[in-house]
C-alpha cells in the first residue's frame, strides 16, 4: 500500500502574504520536491508567475500548476480533482503538494475534496494554513471583535453591518490549523500581543500559532503536521456557509458575485515610488481590496513586481524582462462589484 502524499493548504484573505510564505518555503525546503496547485481570482497568472520567476533549483514551470477558471472551492470537480490525479499520477511524485488558494475561497469545500474516491487513498491533508495580515487587523480591517466594527457602521447608513469580506475571513479561521500572524513588521509588539489574543479567542482548541515577518516561516514547522483534516470535518465546519457531505453539494454559491475583477495594461513606468504612490491614491479613491502585477520600467531590464492591499504597496524586481515584456506593464485590480474601471485606468495610467 502506497504512502499517502501529504498536501498542505494555504488560505488568507487577499495580500495576506500567502505568495511571499511559499517563496520562502521553496527557498528553503531542504532538497524536498514540493508541486504547487495556485488558484487565483483574475485572468493573469500573477502569482504562478511570481513564485516561477523566485528563481530556486527546486522550483520547476512543472510542478507548478495553475487554476484560473474559478474559485477552487467552486471548481472542484472540474479542475481540482483532475489536477491532483495528474501530479499522484506522476512516474516521479511531489514529495507534499502545497495548494495556494484564491484569497476568495473557502478551505472547507477543498478539504471535504480530499474525501473523494479518486484520490482519498493517495493523498492526505497534512494541515491548513490560514495567513493574516496583522498590520490590517490591528487596523481594524476584518478584525475578530465584529462587535466594534458593527458599531462603526450602525453610524454610516450605506454600509452594511455584516459583509461578504469578513464572513470569509471568519471561515477561513474557522479551518485553521495554523494561523500564520504577517507583517508584524509593521506593527510594534503590544499591538501584535493584542491581534494575536483575538484571534486565538476565536478559533478552534490546538490551532498553533505563528508570528511571521514577510511569509518568513520554517518549513519544518508550515509542513509535517500530520493532521488528517479530511477525518476532522466537523470540528472546522463553516461558520456562514453550510453543506452537505454529499459531492454534489460541493459545487455551491457563496457570494463570489460580490466581487469581481480585471486587466489594466500600461505602458513602460517611469519612477518607480511615483508609480507606487499612484497605485496607493487609487486603491483608497476607489476601494480597491487588491492590485497586483507585473511592469516594465524605464531603463530596467529587470521586470518589476508589484503587489498592493489597502494602502500598502510592495515593489521589487525579480528577473530579466523576456521577449514581449519589454514596455508592459500588466496589473490586476479585484474589488467589490461595481468598481468604476475606466475612472480606475484613467487614474493608474495618470
Amino acid at each position: 500500500m502506497h504512502q499517502k502524499i501529504p498536501a498542505t493548504v494555504i488560505t488568507g484573505f487577499l495580500g495576506a502574504g500567502k505568495t511571499t510564505l511559499i517563496r520562502h518555503l521553496l527557498r528553503n525546503a531542504n532538497g524536498k520536491r514540493i508541486a504547487l496547485i495556485i488558484n487565483e481570482f483574475g485572468d493573469l497568472g500573477i502569482d504562478g508567475e511570481v513564485v516561477k520567476g523566485c528563481g530556486i533549483e527546486n522550483c520547476r514551470d512543472d510542478d507548478i500548476m495553475e487554476l484560473s477558471n474559478g474559485c477552487i472551492c467552486c471548481t472542484v470537480a472540474e479542475d481540482f480533482i483532475p489536477t491532483m490525479k495528474a501530479l499522484i499520477d506522476r512516474d516521479e511524485a511531489p514529495d507534499h503538494i502545497v495548494i495556494e488558494t484564491s484569497g476568495l475561497a473557502l478551505p472547507q469545500p477543498l478539504v471535504r475534496a480530499f474525501n473523494w474516491p479518486e484520490i482519498r487513498t493517495r493523498v492526505t491533508v497534512d494541515g491548513v494554513v490560514t495567513v493574516v495580515d496583522g498590520a490590517a487587523l490591528s487596523e481594524g480591517r476584518f478584525a475578530h471583535d465584529e462587535t466594534a466594527v458593527d458599531a462603526q457602521r450602525d453610524a454610516d447608513d450605506n454600509l452594511d453591518h455584516e459583509t461578504p469580506l469578513s464572513e470569509l475571513f471568519e471561515d477561513q479561521l474557522a479551518c485553521a490549523d495554523m494561523v500564520v500572524l504577517n507583517k508584524i513588521d509593521l506593527i510594534d509588539g503590544a499591538t501584535v500581543d493584542t491581534v494575536l489574543s483575538e484571534l486565538q479567542s476565536g478559533t478552534r482548541d490546538g490551532v498553533r500559532f505563528v508570528r511571521s515577518r514577510m511569509g518568513e516561516v520554517p518549513a519544518d514547522a508550515l509542513l509535517g503536521l500530520e493532521i488528517g483534516a479530511q477525518d476532522d470535518l466537523e470540528s472546522r465546519r463553516e461558520v456562514h456557509h453550510h453543506h452537505d457531505d454529499d459531492h454534489d453539494d460541493d459545487e455551491h454559491t457563496h457570494g463570489h458575485d460580490e466581487f469581481e475583477s480585471f486587466d489594466v495594461e500600461l505602458g513602460v513606468v517611469q519612477d518607480v515610488e511615483e508609480f507606487a504612490s499612484t497605485i496607493s491614491a487609487a486603491m483608497r479613491k476607489h476601494d480597491i481590496l487588491r492590485l497586483k502585477g507585473f511592469g516594465a520600467v524605464e531603463g530596467k531590464p529587470m521586470r518589476l513586481v508589484i503587489q498592493a492591499v489597502g494602502p500598502r504597496v510592495e515593489t521589487y524586481f525579480d528577473r530579466p524582462l523576456q521577449a514581449g515584456e519589454d514596455g508592459r506593464t500588466r496589473l490586476v485590480a479585484i474589488g467589490e462589484t461595481g468598481m468604476d474601471m475606466s475612472a480606475i485606468r484613467a487614474d493608474l495610467a495618470s
